[in-house]
C-alpha cells in the first residue's frame, strides 16, 4: 500500500457506542471531497468484509478481504483474507468499527502498491458522514469511495437505464452520493466519496473498475474472498 502523509493516527477500537460516535464526528472533519492533482489511478484495492456464524463455544469473528486490481493490465495483482476476533457490538451507523480493523490489516497487508481504495459500503452516504470508506480513506490517507448496494440514507430518482447513466443520492438537502447504473438495465449501485475524492472522480474511478458486471471488479473479488473464508 503506498501511505500518504496526511493519514490519521489509528486510534483504539476498544470503545463504547458513544465514544464511537464522538470519534466519527470528530474524523468526518478530515475528510477531503476534493481529489489529488492528477489523480490517475492504475492499482485499485477493493475491500470488503463478512461475519462468519459462530461454532459452538467459540467467539464471533470478522473476515475481510482486499483485492488488488490494475485497470490496465485487468487482472488481480494482490489479495489478502484476514480473520480477527470481533471486539464491537452491531450498532447502526457504526458499522466500520466492526469491519475496520480487519479490512485495514488486509489492506496494508497487500504486497502491490495501492493507488486508491474502493469500499463495499458507504462514504459520506452515511447519518453522520462517515462510513466505511471514509473510516478507510482517513486512516490510511488514501483516495477511497465508496460502492454500496443499497441506500442507507438519502432518496434518489432512478438513472436512465444505459451504463454511466447517475442521479443524485440526496439526504436532509445535501447530495451525499450518486445512484450509478454501471450495466445497462441493471439495478443502480450507490457511490459516495470516502476520501481525498470528489463524487465525479469516485464516479469514474468505479466504473473504470468495472468488469461488466454490476459490481467494480475489485469489490466483487473481495467479496467473493470473504465468502470463501467465512465457509471455511
Amino acid at each position: 500500500m503506498r501511505a500518504e502523509p496526511d493519514r490519521a493516527p489509528v486510534h483504539r477500537w476498544d470503545l463504547s457506542p458513544r465514544e464511537a460516535i464522538r470519534l466519527q464526528r470528530e474524523l468526518a472533519a478530515r475528510v477531503e471531497a476534493s481529489s489529488p492533482r492528477g489523480f490517475a489511478p492504475r492499482i485499485v484495492a477493493g475491500v470488503d468484509a463478512a461475519f462468519p456464524r459462530p461454532r459452538p463455544g467459540s467467539a464471533r469473528q470478522v473476515v475481510a478481504a482486499a483485492v488488488a486490481w490494475d485497470l490496465e493490465a485487468g487482472a488481480v495483482v494482490g489479495m489478502r483474507t484476514v480473520r480477527r476476533p470481533l471486539t464491537f457490538p452491531y450498532v447502526p451507523g457504526l458499522l466500520s468499527f466492526r469491519e475496520a480493523p480487519a479490512v485495514l490489516e488486509a489492506l496494508t497487508g497487500l504486497d502491490a502498491p495501492v493507488d486508491a481504495v474502493i469500499a463495499d459500503g458507504h462514504g459520506l452516504a452515511h447519518p453522520r458522514r462517515f462510513g466505511l470508506a471514509c473510516h478507510i480513506g482517513v486512516l490510511t490517507g488514501l483516495p477511497a469511495a465508496g460502492c454500496a448496494k443499497s441506500v442507507l440514507v438519502g432518496r434518489f430518482d432512478p438513472p436512465g437505464l444505459e451504463r454511466g447513466a447517475r442521479t443524485p443520492l440526496v439526504h436532509r438537502g445535501e447530495t451525499v452520493g450518486a445512484a450509478l447504473r454501471t450495466r445497462t438495465r441493471v439495478s443502480p449501485v450507490f457511490v459516495s466519496v470516502g476520501h481525498r475524492l470528489d463524487l465525479d472522480a469516485a464516479v469514474r474511478l468505479v466504473l473504470a473498475s468495472g468488469g461488466g458486471l454490476r459490481l467494480p471488479e475489485p469489490t466483487r473479488r473481495a467479496d467473493r474472498a470473504c465468502a470463501a473464508a467465512r465457509r471455511e
